[in-house]
């Protein structure tokens, strides 16, 4: 049976995508030169702690070989987002054959197919990683992301109403439709849904509800929730409405799990809207955690504490991600980890 591993288990490495010329990266010199450096410097420190490889567009090769780590591995394909969470394979493992490797490729249509988004040639990449790395290709019917789920390792998923029944993306989708894909491609038997994901996260370039912005298994009986701390900011209800499903869920389970608040920067609002920025959206590696940084020292480090109690044995370091943020995502968002089989 196939299951995907909690992002604890060992990796063998962590898939990125490198920036390409298009509306996500931005239109000015300036913008461009801040998207290339924030995915940048992502992938340089995650080198420390487990190898990466990174698909590159041929229009960024050049880019890329200047500015990466000459030990990140390239990968040339065509690419237009690069989103790896989200355009990119969700690795799983058979528990019944050591060794063995899958790769779900499910359908990506760039968050809903939104006019903005040009998403066709990346929805080839989960297939390329896959048949790259000699896995195991699950192929699936079902529109969905990387960000939109998340697992205990035990035969638990996170999903958020919003994203998996949206009709831009399922149409035809109901709960039991997902759960029973969900139980196929990555072994879960037991699905939590959140009723919604972040307010910004419903704007122009939202994804309409992950939940890799809003909770997260630290480990089977262990949440890191969203807690926006600031009731003049929307998301203050939103995180308290999450809290309450997530307590209803594992009360009707009867499991005992701690939900531990992971709060908020104090900042509400960039030159466009409220802000979604969340250190929900950080990426566990092997000994070590990859942290969303806000410029807010207090805040930041209060963030760091909290991954540190939570993650054990873990080294945390933080990474500014607001150029991640206002482009739609954060630093869970742009990767994608490979288990170790």
């Amino acid at each position: 049976m196939w299951q995907m591993p909690s992002e604890t288990a060992k990796h063998t490495r962590t898939w990125m995508a490198f920036p390409r010329e298009g509306y996500t990266l931005g239109s000015t010199a300036t913008a461009k030169e801040a998207g290339y450096a924030a995915w940048t410097e992502v992938a340089h420190a995650i080198v420390p702690f487990e190898p990466v490889s990174m698909v590159v567009d041929p229009s960024e090769i050049s880019r890329a070989r200047r500015v990466l780590d000459s030990s990140i591995e390239l990968i040339e394909a065509p690419l237009d987002e690069f989103w790896m969470r989200d355009i990119g394979p969700t690795f799983v493992v058979d528990r019944d054959r050591p060794g063995a490797l899958g790769a779900v490729d499910w359908i990506f249509n760039g968050w809903g197919a939104p006019a903005w988004a040009d998403w066709q040639k990346s929805a080839h990449i989960a297939r390329l990683i896959g048949e790259h790395l000699g896995a195991e290709i699950l192929s699936s019917p079902l529109v969905a992301e990387g960000g939109g789920l998340h697992v205990d390792g035990t035969g638990t998923v996170l999903l958020t109403e919003t994203v998996q029944l949206d009709p831009r993306r399922n149409p035809y989708a109901d709960r039991s439709r997902v759960e029973a894909e969900m139980e196929r491609t990555i072994g879960a038997t037991q699905a939590i849904w959140l009723s919604r994901g972040l307010t910004r996260d419903y704007d122009e370039l939202g994804t309409n509800g992950h939940v890799d912005m809003v909770a997260t298994f630290a480990a089977p009986d262990r949440v890191l929730l969203h807690a926006q701390e600031n009731s003049e900011h929307p998301d203050w209800e939103v995180s308290r409405l999450l809290r309450r499903e997530l307590q209803e869920a594992f009360d009707v389970m009867g499991r005992s799990v701690e939900i531990t608040d992971l709060p908020a920067p104090s900042t509400l609002h960039d030159s466009v809207n409220f802000v979604d920025w969340s250190y929900v959206n950080h990426l566990v590696v092997n000994d070590g955690v990859i942290a969303c940084g806000f410029g807010e020292a207090h805040a930041d480090a209060r963030a760091r504490e909290i991954l540190s109690d939570a993650y054990p044995g873990r080294q945390v370091v933080t990474v500014d991600a607001r150029e991640l943020f206002i482009r739609g995502g954060g630093i869970h968002c742009i990767t994608q980890q490979q288990p170790a089989v």
